[in-house]
């Protein structure tokens, strides 16, 4: 299985970091692969809205920036993970970004499931990046949902956070 996961945070060793690699390590173990994208670190614009995917580009986006990369592996992945820190009520702006830009490809041909990893400092915060989740990710893509994990401060790097993580990985 190929997973793809777009991680919206800043911080190479922060607490949604600790989430991705906890679900990463058990998802390797079992021998799928998994491609993690750091959005927040990538060179991503914000969609135009000016259609040429859809018209002149056949589904090719007229900006030409890392969401090559993105846009490379997206009919090969077999799942899709969110993952993010809640910034003022939902996931951060570069994972925000980083999906709206997918909309030049429309839905992921082979991807049957999708996962979200939320972290915050504070607890019940996540309502918001769950309804895009819910309603607009796996509703629209009419995948399995895998679950919503979410984290309040250290809660990411706790030993039970881990190994949850990494027994989803292992059980995909």
């Amino acid at each position: 299985m190929k997973i793809v996961v777009l991680n919206g945070s800043a911080r190479a060793r922060g607490n949604t970091a600790a989430m991705v690699g906890a679900f990463r390590e058990g998802a390797e173990s079992v021998g799928h692969e998994v491609v993690v994208f750091s959005v927040a670190r990538m060179d991503i614009h914000g969609c135009l809205g000016c259609e040429y995917c859809h018209t002149k580009g056949n589904g090719a986006c007229v900006q030409h920036d890392d969401m090559q990369q993105i846009y490379d592996v997206w009919n090969e992945m077999d799942m899709l993970v969110l993952a993010s820190p809640i910034y003022y009520g939902s996931h951060s702006g570069q994972l925000s970004c980083a999906l709206h830009r997918t909309y030049a490809l429309g839905i992921p041909h082979k991807c049957t499931k999708t996962a979200m990893f939320l972290s915050s400092g504070s607890p019940g915060v996540y309502d918001a990046s769950r309804r895009i989740y819910s309603g607009f990710v796996q509703g629209y893509f009419r995948t399995e949902d895998m679950g919503v994990f979410t984290a309040v401060g250290d809660e990411a790097t706790s030993p039970e956070m881990r190994e949850r993580l990494r027994s989803l990985g292992a059980s995909l």
